[in-house]
């Protein structure tokens, strides 16, 4: 019998519905699931800004979540590196990677070590940006 590792990558600030969806999907797809949280100094490296969640409390939230078995502080921008200190056979990503450079980049270096990628739909509605936005602007109007 295959145990089969997902590893679901994340900043996870400002949690909400679209990152609960993303882990309760890639629950279903393997049968233990490590989620990678994304440290603040990596968030910052991909997206130019902090996260406003603390990442000691990022980890205790998404450590909290059923669906989730283990989590991993994520510390290194390559994903192969995180795949070495990891060892999954599936990675989650939402399907705004999908046919972007980056996307392609993560499928052709998986590919040389056997994970297979899925892609979960994009939570459009809602989403860590929008919330922020959202802050940001009562934070203004104040």
């Amino acid at each position: 019998m295959t145990h089969r590792v997902g590893y679901a990558p994340g900043v996870y600030d400002l949690f909400h519905v679209g990152h609960l969806n993303i882990l309760r999907h890639a629950r279903s797809r393997c049968d233990y699931l490590v989620a990678g949280v994304v440290s603040d100094e990596m968030a910052r490296q991909a997206k130019g800004r902090s996260p406003v969640v603390p990442l000691t409390e990022r980890l205790e939230i998404v450590r909290s979540i059923r669906f989730v078995d283990a989590a991993f502080v994520e510390t290194v921008p390559d994903k192969l590196e995180t795949w070495r200190q990891v060892r999954f056979d599936v990675i989650f990503k939402g399907d705004d990677w999908r046919g972007t450079e980056k996307g392609e980049r993560l499928e052709r270096d998986f590919a040389g070590v056997g994970v297979e990628v899925v892609y979960f739909p994009y939570t459009v509605h809602t989403s860590s940006t929008l919330l922020r936005r959202a802050l940001d602007g009562l934070v203004e109007s104040a």
